[in-house]
């Protein structure tokens, strides 16, 4: 799958990665990279970014990356196990996450998010992903 492909696929309908900003910005053939804006909707209530909406980047990032290492007509993921360390608050700005392979299996996918600020790039929260391989029901032939 292309970048503009992947957009395309998860723009098809409302999510949360549209609710708080998230857009992917480069796909490789070793990461999916994509940023989030940090402000009123990615917030907690003392202004920092908040751990969760973190973590729901790098679910995002992991998960579409995940998809792209399949056929979609035959198989999906779905998160197992997701962690995350917060090492460093931010205000303002973008944070930007990196998904990056560390296992692709038959029936398991393991990935690395690394969290970092747009502008100085410091790490903001290291995370992984664990997803599992699923297949999808054969489609039924119509009469």
């Amino acid at each position: 799958m292309t970048l503009e492909q992947i957009k395309h696929w998860v723009s098809t309908r409302p999510t949360l990665a549209d609710a708080l900003g998230i857009e992917l910005t480069a796909l490789t053939d070793d990461y999916l990279e994509g940023r989030m804006p940090v402000d009123g909707r990615t917030h907690q209530p003392m202004g920092l970014l908040h751990g969760g909406a973190s973590v729901a980047l790098a679910e995002t990032l992991g998960s579409v990356a995940a998809a792209t290492r399949l056929d979609p007509t035959k198989q999906a993921c779905v998160g197992l196990e997701i962690n995350a360390n917060h090492i460093k608050g931010v205000r303002d700005g973008y944070v930007v996450g990196r998904a990056t392979a560390l296992h692709v299996g038959r029936s398991t996918q393991v990935w690395e998010i690394r969290i970092t600020h747009e502008e100085t790039g410091a790490l903001v929260c290291i995370s992984r992903i664990t997803m599992a391989v699923i297949d999808l029901p054969a489609a039924k032939p119509q009469a």
